[in-house]
């Protein structure tokens, strides 16, 4: 008779909890090195199980596809092989789920739950607080070319006017109009010190981002030139900004789309470039690489081999435009460099089709393989309004020497002759003072944009 009870309450145990919905959103944080990034799955029934898309809302991404998704009680296990994404989860009760994260050879723990988890807070003194000394308005203005709409923050003093004003332009990936990354928010304490010292700033989230529309991976840099363009139009319809008086400001791939709109529209009365690009982008990237890789501790072997074999993968980018002809070359030569690449390098964890399939899906983002074949000088050589280049003496991302070298040289071969170019000591790629110029280093860093940068800023500004 006891066999037979215990037989009965385990078949109702059973039921209870293959009758377990999992069905809805489930929200997590991954933690590494000072970032804390917020993950979404959204899971929703199939006819053979379930489906699901995922939400990186901190980077403005929504709707990415998941290839898989498994629930045997109590794991859950979720695929993207696009992103080499994997999570595997066990079920605490109904409403958590402990598990771990991995993606290219990272494995980090993440808890996801039914509920929206808070970020920890962090401590960035440079962070303005209201009320701020100075007048802040939300803004939208259209981008006509590509029907988007683009939502902003301009700020500007309280009396007097019309303004000399400057636009904020973002780096690479889709980012908000703070510039927010390893949760600081360098363009709020770049446009608050601007606008303290009398200058307008207007600051928007990139296209598909936060509160703008349109898709950003789809875009391309001719397309964030016409957001630029967008963003200038707007500001000369309004009567607290000088028309003449309208410059750009742009960080890291900024960089490279503020000539581009200066060398379009001349109406443009100044640019500063913040760790701004001079060389070609192939050269860039493989000097990134090894820079990072020297400071990581890789040897020099293991960086010649990876060298050797993007310099190649960047080679077919420049040579094949045409997206099908560039997957069907990039292919073969991913599959050999998997067997190749050293295991310091290697993504420990990944197959070698999800490493083929994760190359291609970067390489195949319009904006990411116009960098791989962008050459900055030309358009620097049609620049002709006043220039202030500054890069940061540590910037392992875009080494100072070569590209402020190669800035100057091309806007002095296209006869301008109002260039300042600095290279600033001790500061990284985000302009914080720190030690190693490592990007694991950022968000380590309570500091959020050297003064000394800020100062450098203003004054040329206020001087031009």
């Amino acid at each position: 008779m006891k066999k037979a009870l215990f037989i009965f309450i385990a078949i109702l145990s059973s039921l209870s909890v293959s009758a377990q919905d999992i069905t809805g959103q489930w929200n997590g944080i991954l933690k590494a090195q000072g970032l804390q990034l917020r993950l979404v799955f959204n899971i929703t029934t199939a006819p053979d199980g379930y489906q699901a898309t995922m939400d990186s809302p901190d980077q403005g991404a929504r709707g990415i596809p998941v290839t898989e998704v498994t629930f045997s009680i109590p794991v859950l296990k979720i695929t993207a092989t696009s992103l080499a994404l994997e999570y595997e989860g066990t079920l605490e009760g109904d409403s958590v789920f402990e598990g771990t994260f991995k993606q290219a050879g990272l494995s980090l723990p993440l808890r996801l739950t039914r509920g929206i988890p808070e970020k920890e807070k962090v401590f960035r003194p440079q962070e303005p607080t209201q009320p701020y000394p100075y007048l802040s308005e939300e803004v939208r203005f259209k981008n006509n070319n590509d029907n988007i709409e683009l939502a902003g923050t301009l700020t500007r003093p309280k009396q007097g006017g019309p303004f000399t004003a400057v636009i904020l332009i973002s780096g690479s990936g889709p980012q908000d109009r703070n510039e927010e990354v390893f949760q600081h928010k360098p363009f709020l304490v770049l446009a608050h010190h601007l606008t303290r010292q009398g200058i307008a700033v207007l600051r928007y989230d990139d296209r598909g981002t936060a509160g703008s529309t349109g898709h950003f991976m789809k875009a391309s840099e001719s397309d964030f030139v016409q957001d630029v363009l967008s963003a200038v139009r707007f500001l000369r319809s309004r009567p607290d900004i000088d028309p003449n008086k309208i410059g750009l400001i742009g960080h890291s791939e900024g960089g490279i789309i503020a000539p581009r709109v200066a060398a379009q529209d001349h109406d443009i009365a100044f640019i500063v470039l913040l760790a701004g690009v001079g060389i070609p982008g192939d050269q860039l990237l493989l000097m990134q690489q090894t820079l990072i890789g020297e400071a990581s501790g890789i040897s020099e072997v293991d960086l010649v081999k990876a060298a050797n074999i993007n310099r190649k993968t960047f080679g077919l980018v420049r040579q094949f435009t045409d997206p099908d002809s560039l997957k069907k070359e990039l292919i073969p030569h991913l599959k050999q460099s998997f067997q190749e690449l050293p295991k310091t390098l290697n993504p420990t964890g990944m197959s070698q089709e999800a490493y083929v399939n994760t190359t291609i899906n970067q390489l195949s983002i319009p904006w990411m393989a116009d960098i791989v074949r962008y050459n900055p000088g030309p358009v620097l050589e049609l620049v002709t309004c006043p220039v202030l280049a500054l890069n940061g003496e540590k910037d392992l991302q875009v080494p100072a020497k070569p590209n402020l070298a190669a800035i100057e040289a091309a806007l002095k071969k296209g006869n301008n002759s109002n260039v300042t170019v600095r290279e600033l000591p001790g500061l990284n790629h985000l302009f914080q003072e720190c030690e190693s110029g490592l990007p694991a280093e950022y968000g380590q860093l309570e500091q959020t944009f050297s003064p000394l940068a800020l100062t450098a800023i203003s004054t040329w500004i206020l001087n031009h």
